[in-house]
């Protein structure tokens, strides 16, 4: 989920309160906060406290919550841990830290530590081109052991990765194998994945559980149609010329574009030019009218 904020830099309460119950109405089966999505390194400890009280309010247990607790620091990722349990929140999302270069006995011993002293479960999130580290297989085989370790998301972009942990969490069949890149959601499913942490279902939820169903129960023609639509809603991301946060930009564009919040970007990131809105309105109304036409 989109972190909606202000011109100053502040939380957007009221876009936030439209975009929750947004995606909620599009029937997702949780919201992830604090996210690279949710530009949830970027924000302060203030904010971020701020942001998972409110959202779990929102939400009000009609939805998992789940909460990026990813930093450099050990400890400060173990006490927003906390703070989320304290908020009403289900699971927390560890991704490496960055700036250090991090070995897998090191990683380990993060999920370790960070399994025993936070009263939520956690979710493992593979996200190497930003922390530039990668876990490996055999690192989450034996964190697959743990019970207080639920599943992992990958956004790696790589599916022979993603089979590689899918493989190596098989001893847990209640492991939540998800991927990042909703381009990708379609064939991580049928490759035996559980589920998908897609940014683009800010704005489209329902396209996404409707693929999601789709897949699941079988449904090949309409899954292969539904894929078409994700693949026309990917220009929205090619938009800016900002590798790692163009992503960000489209989706908040497109959101101001369908009067939910805001462009602003924290900083110091830039918002997507206005003078791009055009092509943002384009990309909108060519997923909406292929929804609305009972794709």
């Amino acid at each position: 989920m989109v972190t909606p904020l202000t011109a100053d830099g502040e939380l957007d309460v009221v876009g936030l309160q439209r975009l929750v119950e947004h995606i909620l109405q599009g029937g997702v089966h949780g919201l992830f906060v604090l996210g690279t999505t949710g530009e949830g390194p970027l924000l302060s400890g203030r904010l971020q406290r701020d942001l998972i009280d409110r959202v779990c309010d929102l939400v009000a247990g009609r939805a998992p919550v789940l909460v990026g607790v990813t930093d450099t620091s050990l400890a400060e990722s173990i006490l927003l841990a906390r703070h989320a349990h304290a908020a009403g929140a289900s699971a927390a999302v560890y991704a490496p830290p960055c700036y250090f270069p991090v070995s897998q006995v090191d990683l380990l011993r993060c999920i370790e530590q960070l399994a025993i002293q936070s009263p939520l479960p956690v979710v493992m999130y593979n996200m190497p081109a930003l922390t530039k580290a990668s876990f490996q297989a055999d690192t989450v085989r034996r964190m697959a052991s743990d019970p207080r370790v639920i599943g992992f998301k990958d956004s790696s972009g790589d599916l022979e990765q993603f089979e590689a942990m899918r493989d190596a969490s098989a001893s847990r069949p209640d492991w939540a194998m998800m991927t990042g890149p909703e381009l990708l959601l379609k064939q991580s499913l049928e490759m035996g994945g559980t589920g998908g942490v897609c940014g683009g279902a800010n704005l489209f939820p329902r396209l996404f559980v409707d693929l999601y169903k789709a897949v699941v129960e079988g449904n090949h023609e309409q899954a292969e149609e539904l894929q078409l639509v994700v693949e026309r809603l990917d220009a929205l991301y090619r938009l800016s010329a900002d590798g790692g946060t163009g992503c960000i930009q489209g989706l908040k564009a497109g959101l101001e574009e369908i009067s939910i919040c805001g462009r602003t970007m924290a900083a110091p990131h830039a918002a997507l030019p206005t003078s791009r809105q055009a092509e943002v309105q384009a990309v909108i109304s060519d997923v909406s009218e292929a929804m609305a036409a009972g794709v």
